[in-house]
């Protein structure tokens, strides 16, 4: 069975290699942390690279729509060190923007494409940012709240 990570040691590492750049993501599950869109790519190959944590898989990469702001979600899974984490990026409503991480896990491309076509969000460096589900002609993105 998958065990969580240790979330102190892994943001330790991470705000010394990269600067301040992630912290605990309070929810119930105890396995989240939130990262800088900004330092986001740089931690996910770190994470993906570095053999003490090996999170080579991608299992989920979502979003949801908070009144306050949108949060994209990384599901990660290591096999061989049999733990996990969750990484959340919050954005802003007015630029939701985040770099793409297709370059570090090409499941991610299908993935950015679905939440893009679905909310909104931009994934920035996507190598084809397009419509995935929903024809082109498509106005808005129904998974919004403020979708009508």
């Amino acid at each position: 069975m998958d065990k969580i990570v240790d979330r102190e040691a892994l943001l330790g590492e991470l705000n010394q290699k990269f600067g301040e750049c992630a912290e605990i993501f309070e929810d119930n599950t105890n396995q989240s942390i939130k990262v800088k869109p900004e330092k986001l790519v740089d931690v996910m190959q770190e994470l993906r690279d570095n053999p003490k944590y090996d999170f080579r898989l991608i299992m989920n990469l979502s979003s949801v729509d908070y009144p306050e702001n949108y949060t994209v979600v990384y599901h990660l899974n290591s096999l061989t060190q049999e733990h996990k984490v969750t990484v959340k990026v919050v954005l802003e409503k007015e630029n939701s923007q985040v770099p793409s991480v297709s370059s570090v896990w090409s499941a991610a491309n299908s993935m950015e494409r679905e939440v893009y076509d679905l909310m909104g969000i931009v994934f920035s460096g996507h190598p084809n940012l397009k419509r995935v589900l929903l024809m082109d002609e498509f106005v808005g993105h129904p998974l919004r709240k403020d979708f009508t």
